[in-house]
Parts: structure tokens; C-alpha cells; sequence
């Protein structure tokens, strides 16, 4: 790091926390977006802006209709939205991702990134996950996708064209080439691409051609970015994209994880966005240090407005950052029914259940705590830690009772229950770092219980976090942390997300 960056104020990395992964960025004038994966989430695909790649806005959800996204319910937990390629290209912003779970590879515009987008156009001359857009000078489009790959495509009705062709697949003997991104930099078109699985051995490769068809030469200082093999604290770097100042500094967007406790480490907000500088040496990137504490960019920064700890639902509509699973009908989600309260009616008896009605926000910081008021009165339901089907925490009220539920695995357990007088409780969970006892200690500890009527708080239980960890459940996710219906008709009246820790 040069004298220059040392004296810079050092600014949070991840840019963007929690389950934020597969970023994918462009620029437009001063302004930059950038979209992210979402699997089995409804809606999809986050949309952020920022003015200076540091402070970043949700700004919508690119697949926010039924009609642009279908999960079927009985699709699985890490399936669904793949890896969204974002391009601004004449005058239009262009989005391409894939549905793993239905429909395959799609293509939405919009001349306003925070929405409406279209109506997706179906691609089924593009095979491959990962699918990236490239325009060249004469306006043909290009679609390179995972293998890697490419065809000619015609991005307005979703035809290709001629026969796609293998461009280049990274470094020998490492697995799954994916997340291409080609670009035209100066009189070379560049291919970056992530190789050795989204795990441990993640990196990134990049090599070069004088056409957007090859053939490629490998940059020799390959793979260009990748942890594994150290104990650097961000672990799996990958998937990254590329974007240039307005000052001509070049700034790379990846993913990687926070592994915490002890042997192997165990990451549990998922693969979240990191943001590292890029200079360029014979023609070739040279990426920076991915460091938790980043030197700020040599620009003013614009910080995005702070995000308030209680959402009281009283918008008429949920904000973006609310996530479900795999569909929201109204007729099982609303504000609409009691004003400045949330509704939600259940289909599925638990979180055992893909079908269950559950709304929820990504855990993005690694201690915090989350409340939230519900009135059970007409049903049963409560506050959830989700992971997916097989783990999750949960306390769940019904009239005149709590019970705190654990799934890990194939074990379910009812761990207490306590007595609550009828009508309106206060639930929480807290998310507190572990005591460092040894190798096996896990990265972190979730309280769950209940506030009684003088603001006092139960206990009804104290659980390991790496219960609720990728290393543990598998998958592609993060943790989300929400509300949820088992039966009946719960009415919940704010709800409270806060880190503990800057």
C-alpha cells in the first residue's frame, strides 16, 4: 500500500454487507449501479446506486412482478436468480440474468434503473449460467456466459445467432470458468472470469484479444486476485466486475466472505460486495488489496442516507430491502389491511416448508439485533433467523404462549416455551459474537426470547450461530432475518433491525 493510500481515511469494506453476492456495476455520468444475485427471493435481483462507490442505496428490485419472475414453490433454496450481468447501453439500461428454477436465461431494460423494468424477453438460444452483454463499434451484441462461451444476440427480441463458440477457460486444472465479463479498454477487448469454485480457492483470471472474438492470451500474472491459501480475514474473492471513474481510475466490485471462530470458519451473512482499486501495469489490471478498512476513493464522498432502525409499515407498500419466499401474493401479504401494520396469512405450516409465508431482510452486520410487535391473536407465527428449510431459529407466538423452535438438519426441536399474557408481544433476537474458546468455537451466538410488558427481557434460549452458516448448510445464500406466518392470520406492527457494532 503506497504512502498516498495510507494517509486516506479508511472506509468499510464490504461496500455493500451481508447477502450481496455476484455484483455486477456500470456508470452512468456521476452516477453508478449495481445489481446482485438473489435465488429463491422474491423480489429479485437488488438494484443499489451510488455516487462514490463506497455509500450505497437499494434503489429497487430489477424482477419485482410475478410476470418477471417465477419461483415455482416447490423450487429449492439456492436455486432460483443466478448472476445478473448490468449494461448501460444507448440510452438504456440493460439487465441479463438467469432463472436456474424457471424460464432460464432472461433479458430486462429500463431507462430508469429504479424501475418499472420490462417485461422480460426469453432467451433460449443462450445456454449457460453467468450470461454477460458486450456491444462492439458496430453494434453487434455479444453473449458470453459460463465455460466459457459466446454468441451473437439480439438483445430486443432474445434471438442468437451462428454458432456459439468456447473463447477461453482460465488458468489449467481450475473448476468452473464462470461470471464472464468482456469489455473494450483501449485497443484491447478484455476477459475477466472467476475460476475454482465460489469457496476457499475462488480467484479471478483475465486475458485479452485484439477482437471481442479472440483468440484470448492469458494475463501471465494470473489468477489476477484470489485469498486462498492465506488467513487473510475476506476469504473467497471471486465474481468481480470492472468500472472506471469519472477521474479515469479503474475500481473493481467482487464478492467475498467473513469466515469467523475457529477450524474451518464458518461465514454466515453470505457472500457479500467488496469493493478494491485497479491500476494497470504492460496493459493489465493489478488489483489492490481487498481490505476490510479500504482507502477512501481520492474523491469526495457521498454518504447515502442513514437507514432508520424501525420500519413501522406504514409506506401503503413494502420498502425494497423486504424479501420473501419465492412469490408475495397480496392475498397472504399486505399493509393494506390494518393500516401501520403488516399481514401476513399462512400457506405452509413452518419454515420447514418452501411455501411458507415469510417476509425478512438480509442480515448484513455481524452483531446486531432485530424486534418486532405481533399480534397473533388469529393465528400463529414469529420472528425468524433463516438459512434455508433445514436451518433456521425461530420464536413463534401464538395466544398466550412463546415457543423458541430450532431446524438443523434433519432435527427439529421445540428448545422452550413460556406463558405471554394475550394479545400484542414483543419478540427478539440478538446476534452477539462467541466467546473464543478454542478451534471449535463457532463464529456466533443468536438470543432469542421475549419482552415482557415492562420492557424486560426472557431469555428462552442462547444458540450457535454455525448452525446457520454456508460452511454447515451448503447453498449459495446468507442469512435473512424476518416474520413469518405457521397458520392462521399474524398482524405485526414495526419491526427493528440495529448493529450492535459500527
Amino acid at each position: 500500500m503506497s504512502d498516498t493510500q495510507q494517509a486516506r481515511a479508511l472506509v468499510s469494506n464490504p461496500v455493500i454487507p451481508g447477502f450481496h453476492p455476484d455484483p455486477s456495476i456500470c456508470r452512468v455520468g456521476e452516477d453508478y449501479y449495481l445489481a446482485c444475485s438473489s435465488f429463491e427471493y422474491f423480489p429479485g435481483v437488488p438494484v443499489f446506486h451510488s455516487r462514490d462507490l463506497v455509500h450505497w442505496t437499494q434503489i429497487g428490485n430489477a424482477l419485482d412482478r410475478p410476470g418477471q419472475l417465477r419461483l415455482p414453490l416447490d423450487s429449492p433454496s439456492s436455486g432460483g436468480i443466478y448472476a445478473p450481468t448490468l449494461r448501460h447501453h444507448d440510452g438504456r439500461f440493460w439487465l441479463i440474468v438467469t432463472n436456474v428454477s424457471a424460464d432460464g436465461n432472461l433479458l430486462v431494460t429500463a431507462t430508469d434503473p429504479a424501475g418499472p423494468w420490462s417485461d422480460p424477453v426469453l432467451l433460449p438460444g443462450v445456454q449457460g449460467i453467468d450470461p454477460d452483454l458486450a456491444w462492439d463499434e458496430d453494434g453487434t451484441c455479444w453473449c458470453t456466459v459460463a465455460g466459457v462461451s459466446q454468441i451473437r444476440l439480439d438483445p430486443t427480441t432474445g434471438d442468437t445467432s451462428g454458432p456459439s463458440r468456447r473463447l477461453w477457460s482460465g488458468m489449467p486444472g481450475a473448476k468452473a470458468p464462470e461470471a464472464p465479463h468482456l469489455y473494450r479498454i483501449g485497443d484491447w477487448w478484455y476477459l475477466l472470469i472467476a475460476e475454482g469454485g465460489t469457496e476457499r480457492c475462488h480467484g479471478v483470471s483475465i486475458a485479452r484479444a485484439r477482437t471481442p472474438e479472440g483468440p484470448f492470451e492469458p494475463c501471465p500474472a494470473n489468477p489476477v486476485l484470489t485469498h486462498r491459501g492465506t488467513d487473510h480475514p475476506v476469504q473467497n474473492t471471486g465474481h468481480a466486475d470492472l468500472v472506471q471513474a469519472p477521474d479515469g481510475s479503474w475500481w473493481m466490485v467482487l464478492l467475498g466472505v467473513r469466515p469467523g471462530g475457529g477450524t474451518p470458519g464458518w461465514h454466515v451473512l453470505g457472500r457479500e460486495t467488496f469493493l478494491a482499486p485497479v491500476t494497470w501495469a504492460d496493459g493489465w489490471p493489478v488489483v489492490g488489496e481487498v481490505t476490510l478498512g479500504l482507502p477512501a476513493p481520492p474523491w469526495s464522498l457521498v454518504p447515502a442516507p442513514v437507514e432508520p432502525v424501525r420500519d413501522d409499515f406504514d409506506l401503503g407498500e413494502l420498502r425494497p430491502l423486504w424479501i420473501s419466499l419465492r412469490d408475495r401474493p397480496a392475498e397472504h401479504c399486505t399493509v393494506k389491511e390494518r393500516s401501520g401494520w403488516l399481514t401476513l396469512r399462512a400457506r405452509g405450516g413452518s419454515l420447514d416448508e418452501p411455501a411458507v409465508v415469510f417476509v425478512g431482510r438480509r442480515q448484513q452486520h455481524l452483531t446486531c439485533e432485530a424486534r418486532t410487535l405481533i399480534d397473533p391473536a388469529q393465528g400463529r407465527g414469529g420472528l425468524a433467523v433463516r438459512l434455508d428449510e433445514d436451518h433456521h431459529y425461530e420464536i413463534e407466538a401464538s395466544e398466550g404462549e412463546v415457543r423458541l423452535l430450532t431446524r438443523i438438519g434433519p432435527l427439529r426441536a421445540v428448545v422452550a416455551s413460556r406463558a405471554v399474557p394475550a394479545g400484542p408481544v414483543v419478540l427478539r433476537v440478538r446476534v452477539s459474537a462467541a466467546p473464543q474458546r478454542d478451534a471449535r468455537t463457532g463464529p456466533d451466538l443468536l438470543t432469542l426470547g421475549v419482552e415482557e410488558p415492562d420492557g424486560t427481557f426472557t431469555e428462552l434460549g442462547t444458540l450457535d450461530g454455525r448452525y446457520l452458516s454456508t460452511e454447515v448448510a451448503g447453498g449459495f445464500t446468507g442469512r435473512v432475518i424476518g416474520m413469518y406466518a405457521a397458520s392462521g392470520t399474524v398482524h405485526f406492527d414495526w419491526f427493528d433491525y440495529e448493529p450492535l457494532t459500527p
